[in-house]
């Protein structure tokens, strides 16, 4: 069974792992492209740490995911850390990078097509980077969540 309920936010020093994003390696102005791929058994793992779901999800994400069946729950929370992973590769950052993953909210489009809300560190590093918009994609398999992202840089026409 999967509960949702916040309480640290940040992981114990002891749990984090340095940034997987090289600083400066994304180019401004050029597309940028991100894919995750998460194993359900993986997620199960991270939901034990207590400050994993405060630190990765949006208040939002969590009020609707309190609202699913345990195992619908799963698959929304599986989902949605994917998205959250592979914008970070687009953004160039790492899991505890200079991005805080719950500023990447992932709602739902009306076309139920996943999409993006970027707040405070994720909106400012994607400005920092040239991005006008982030689209992404995800899938579920058995016990597998994909997601894909490409981020579209501004573009403005040369004289």
């Amino acid at each position: 069974m999967v509960t949702v309920q916040a309480t640290r936010l940040l992981p114990a020093e002891s749990e984090r792992k340095p940034s997987m994003g090289a600083a400066g390696r994304a180019v401004p102005g050029l597309p940028a492209i991100g894919i995750d791929l998460l194993y359900l058994d993986e997620l199960d793992a991270l939901l034990r740490r207590p400050w994993f779901l405060g630190y990765v999800y949006a208040e939002a994400e969590l009020s609707y995911a309190r609202t699913l069946s345990s195992e619908r729950r799963r698959d929304f929370l599986a989902g949605r850390f994917a998205v959250k992973e592979a914008v970070l590769k687009v953004l160039d950052c790492g899991l505890f990078g200079e991005v805080l993953p719950r500023h990447i909210e992932v709602h739902r489009a009306a076309s139920g097509r996943p999409d993006l809300r970027l707040t405070g560190s994720a909106q400012r590093r994607s400005a920092a980077l040239g991005l006008a918009h982030i689209a992404v994609t995800l899938t579920h398999k058995r016990d597998v969540a994909l997601a894909l992202a490409l981020g579209h840089p501004e573009w403005s026409p040369t004289p």
